[in-house]
């Protein structure tokens, strides 16, 4: 596939899940069967509730990451730098979107360190695709990422879904594992792995932890389909009628986050896929994440303004500060502990 195309995919993307937000909350990511117990006397000041949180050493004055959404078209420019100076002024974390296509075209789409001196105190993801890891060129792309933006660790995206999906997907995923192990000995930042919205399991994430791997995002499903995505990317009616069949496929976020947490209890985990608000940040925190990721749900926001996207995550900071007092959580370690109700049994209930 030559630059243009790689281009022309990811532009495709973005028109699709702006305009149809790519089948997000189709499927269900399994925060709604989470409910908390209210509580009807906090004894607490809502205004002095510490959100504080930290990722990678690096404070952070909410538990949010801007998780990586765009990298390779051409209007990515103004959406990553947006993005980039509502992180700084929130104290939030930033996740770029791929940089293959910037990195082998003489178009960086913004993805460069003119991020990092508009947010220079943020903590500032890197990405790259583990596919790529596996071409002549992997680690050299890995590396590039990194020094590109200065950023703080390099996020390596797992995909292969999507990848088995598209007509000129990579199909190849032998070594991958190895891959990462090389990159993590080789890239000079801590390594963070993500799927892009169909989970990961216990087995690979462990695995990738006793790779060397420093933080885990889950990226479960409930969020956006990129099988869908493909889908609507599709020329031929037998390659869209492949992908459909794949749309609802995936751990959904909480299962994914539960079984995750409960393997690797010290890891720093991240919660994305199909989170809509601060009252899904709460559940996804009370359930074992460290950090909430968000793309899709401030992608319109990102197209706007810098403003926009702030505005946007005020309020789910302000949702999430709710949900702590109304549950009595003074801070996000009490959040973690918050009491949940019981599923109903209506027997129970019988004089």
């Amino acid at each position: 596939m030559n630059k243009s195309d790689l281009s022309r995919r990811k532009d495709d993307h973005l028109d699709i899940v702006l305009g149809r937000q790519g089948g997000a909350h189709a499927v269900s990511n399994g925060l709604e069967a989470v409910r908390f117990e209210h509580c009807a006397l906090p004894d607490l000041d809502m205004a002095a509730i510490d959100l504080r949180s930290n990722l990678l050493g690096i404070e952070l004055r909410a538990p949010l990451l801007i998780s990586s959404m765009t990298g390779g078209a051409e209007r990515a420019t103004a959406i990553n730098r947006h993005l980039a100076e509502a992180a700084q002024a929130l104290g939030i974390a930033m996740g770029v979107g791929s940089q293959r296509v910037g990195l082998r075209s003489g178009n960086d789409q913004g993805l460069t360190r003119e991020l990092r001196r508009l947010a220079p105190d943020i903590a500032l993801l890197s990405n790259i695709g583990a596919a790529q890891l596996l071409e002549k060129d992997g680690m050299d792309l890995a590396r590039r990422a990194v020094d590109n933006l200065q950023a703080n660790a390099l996020i390596i995206h797992l995909n292969p879904l999507q990848e088995a999906v598209q007509t000129e997907g990579d199909k190849d995923w032998r070594g991958v594992l190895e891959a990462i192990r090389r990159t993590v000995d080789s890239v000079g930042v801590p390594v963070i792995v993500k799927e892009v919205g169909a989970g990961l399991s216990a087995d690979v994430a462990v695995a990738l932890v006793q790779a060397g791997v420093r933080v885990i995002d889950v990226a479960g499903c409930g969020g956006t389909s990129w099988a869908a995505v493909e889908a609507e990317r599709a020329a031929l009616p037998a390659d869209r009628e492949v992908a459909m069949a794949f749309a609802d496929w995936g751990i959904p976020t909480v299962n994914s986050l539960a079984m995750v947490r409960k393997v690797l209890p010290d890891v720093t985990l991240i919660a994305s896929g199909g989170i809509r608000n601060g009252v899904d940040a709460a559940k996804a925190i009370r359930m074992g994440a460290d950090l909430v990721g968000q793309a899709a749900g401030v992608l319109h926001d990102a197209t706007l303004s810098t403003a926009a996207v702030i505005e946007h995550f005020d309020i789910v900071i302000r949702q999430l500060r709710i949900a702590c007092f109304c549950t009595g959580s003074s801070d996000l370690k009490a959040l973690r502990h918050a009491r949940l109700l019981a599923p109903l049994n209506l027997g129970d209930l019988q004089p």
